[in-house]
């Protein structure tokens, strides 16, 4: 789940890391009283959870109160990369010197939470990384020990920061770390960290991305969902407790596993057919899951058949079989059904799913070209 910049940059202020004066604000009216309250130039920034809101002409600066009234509003008029624009935050504008890149991440192949570090602040780190990988600097975090002093120590030394800011960059990278590790983050950075002309370091921008599977652990950031981030069948999949994602296809998916719901699109392309979503509905499948999730696949309306690949491992085939038949019974299914079942009892599940009028496969080969081949007669 990403955060906004506001968000983020409070969560940041929570944990010593200086931050701009400013404030979030809905409408062009509050942005002008905040301007007013500032009493300096400021930069009115649109909050979307998309890159490229300079680009697209989201962030701007305003000298007068009055300026920051009309750029306000014509920020909050727009949509930026297909997302309204709600809310803008008003902060002061700063007098940068330089700008650095400083982030944490879950660096995966190390199995460790790495500081990742950039003296080319201000631009999107993958491209820094793909045109100039010199200028990066990673440390690995040992998660018994935390960040270490000399680490945040040799990462200033080795982006050239001033020895007069060793220290307070030290600080700063100690409180993103902390932030990291107590929002369950998969992500944190701030983007651009600037150097003022003043000689100060402050985060003029923010970013943190949190572990959706953490999120039973932070009741008070889950109320900070973003509910524009995610098409309506993304918010019903997760109210109902579905791993699904919509792709632009015409085969809709119903898999337990996400490995297997990977496979089986992989397969479905294999075949020249284009999987409508991803849609992983866990061990179990019962009824009312199912048909939260049939429900789901059948509200879009490019969807010409329906392809379930179900293992039976611990979950009964012929219990899961059962759960699908039931789920069918409370929707309106208006496409041709196919279904794969394998493992314990899955030929007792076939039987039912067979009654029920079903198509069945005994492979995901075949489950699949059945699925191409159906979607295709219906008018694919």
């Amino acid at each position: 789940m990403k955060l906004h910049e506001y968000q983020s940059k409070a969560i940041f202020a929570n944990y010593g890391i200086p931050i701009p004066k400013g404030s979030v604000v809905s409408n062009a009216e509050e942005a002008r009283q905040i301007a007013a309250q500032l009493g300096t130039k400021v930069v009115v920034k649109a909050q979307v959870l998309v890159g490229g809101r300079g680009k697209a002409g989201g962030v701007k600066v305003a000298a007068t109160p009055d300026e920051a009234e009309q750029i306000a509003d014509q920020i909050l008029s727009m949509e930026i990369k297909g997302l309204p624009v709600r809310k803008v935050l008003v902060d002061e504008a700063l007098n940068i010197a330089r700008e650095i890149y400083l982030g944490i991440v879950v660096d995966r192949a190390a199995r460790r939470a790495t500081v990742i570090a950039s003296a080319a602040g201000g631009m999107d780190i993958e491209e820094v990384a793909r045109t100039a990988p010199e200028k990066i600097i990673r440390k690995a975090i040992d998660p018994a020990l935390g960040l270490q002093g000399y680490q945040a120590r040799e990462i200033a030394f080795g982006i050239g920061m001033d020895k007069a800011l060793v220290r307070e960059f030290t600080q700063i990278a100690d409180g993103l770390y902390r932030a990291f590790q107590r929002t369950d983050a998969s992500l944190a950075e701030i983007n651009p960290l600037v150097v003022t002309a003043e000689g100060k370091l402050i985060a003029a921008d923010g970013k943190i991305v949190v572990d959706d599977n953490a999120l039973y652990r932070h009741a008070d950031l889950e109320q900070l969902r973003d509910a524009d981030e995610e098409s309506e069948s993304e918010q019903r999949a997760r109210k109902a407790g579905l791993s699904f994602v919509k792709l632009d296809g015409d085969i809709g998916c119903m898999v337990n596993g996400a490995g297997l719901a990977m496979a089986t699109m992989d397969v479905i392309k294999f075949y020249d057919g284009e999987p409508a979503n991803f849609l992983d509905i866990g061990g179990g499948a019962k009824a009312d899951k199912v048909k939260a999730a049939l429900e789901i696949i059948l509200s879009d309306p490019n969807v010409k058949a329906v392809l379930f690949n179900i293992f039976g491992g611990i979950t009964r085939g012929d219990e899961v079989a059962q759960g699908i038949v039931d789920g069918l019974k409370a929707v309106n299914a208006h496409v041709p059904m196919i279904a794969r079942i394998v493992g314990t009892n899955a030929e007792e599940g076939r039987r039912i799913l067979a009654s029920a009028n079903m198509i069945t496969a005994e492979t995901l080969e075949e489950g699949a070209q059945k699925a191409v081949a159906a979607a295709k007669s219906n008018g694919r």
